[in-house]
């Protein structure tokens, strides 16, 4: 059995220079390029033809007639504000937090970037009852907030949380490479020079880095706006004060199935375009880099 399983290596590779001997270089690598686009074809198929049924399902006229009802017009007004505050928000508190991770000069470094990378793996359920258990009338904060007349659960501000809880890891990881990549004799040169920390911060570290913080924010307010698991949970799903487009398509399901329609292929264009947009950034980021270190 030893002897078999060794001598696989030497046949195969045996076998592949024959093959190389046979069809030529040229002749091998198409058939390699052949044989890996036939093996991507089912999954990159598995992933279009359902998208492409979606649009096939949905008619022109059919959209804009569904895009005029009051329920639609509510579910996408509520989804555009409440994920543009949750972009805010996560810029004010995510940024510090980036640029505390980017250092990685503290104790308990590991622990804290587990927490931020924590939202992303959890199920959204769990974070909507974690959010409750939290926030609730009977959660760890519940009976403060009643003394003092804040009401939580099942509100706009339930959404926006809800919300910042999952996206705004995906600003901080963003924003913390961009930070890291930020040469640091750039930074003791402008200290260097009398700069204050808030000097180099504004002045240096910012505009190097705006592009990554520039796609963690695009790719913070998708997520939020396609949030549905933790805010269901968490702020309910009430027409008009806590139903976002996601809540909207569950409902269409059980109610009318062209405002489901009409609501996914919004989602999935803004999803597309939110992806256009970060990948153009990047490849933008990798172009200047390689310019920088070309000269």
């Amino acid at each position: 059995m030893t002897e078999k399983t060794s001598s696989l290596p030497i046949v195969s590779l045996a076998a592949s220079q024959r093959l190389g001997q046979l069809a030529g270089p040229k002749q091998l690598e198409k058939i390699v390029q052949s044989a890996w686009k036939s093996l991507a074809l089912p999954l990159l198929l598995f992933i279009a033809l359902p998208l492409l049924a979606l649009f096939l399902r949905t008619s022109p006229d059919r959209f804009f007639a569904e895009l005029n009802q009051p329920q639609v017009i509510q579910a996408i007004k509520l989804s555009l504000f409440t994920s543009a505050v949750t972009t805010a928000l996560t810029l004010a508190f995510g940024t510090p937090v980036a640029y505390l991770l980017a250092q990685r000069r503290f104790r308990f470094y590991r622990v804290v970037d587990t927490l931020v990378d924590l939202p992303t793996v959890l199920p959204p359920s769990v974070a909507g009852v974690a959010l409750l258990m939290a926030f609730g009338r009977k959660g760890l904060f519940g009976p403060f907030l009643d003394s003092m007349g804040i009401n939580i659960p099942f509100t706009l501000v339930a959404v926006i949380l809800a919300q910042t809880f999952i996206a705004s890891p995906f600003y901080v990881k963003a924003a913390a490479i961009g930070f890291a990549a930020i040469d640091p004799e750039l930074k003791q040169a402008a200290a260097l020079d009398g700069a204050s920390r808030w000097q180099t911060f504004r002045y240096v570290v910012l505009p190097l880095s705006w592009m990554s913080l520039l796609s963690g924010s695009v790719m913070t307010w998708a997520r939020a706006l396609g949030e549905f698991g933790a805010t269901i949970i968490f702020a309910g799903n009430f027409p008009g004060r806590t139903q976002t487009m996601p809540l909207a398509i569950y409902i269409g399901f059980e109610i009318d199935l062209n405002v489901a329609l009409t609501l996914a292929v919004i989602l999935v264009c803004f999803s597309f375009l939110t992806l256009i947009l970060v990948k153009g950034i990047l490849h933008r980021r990798l172009d200047t880099d390689r310019e920088a270190n070309a000269q």
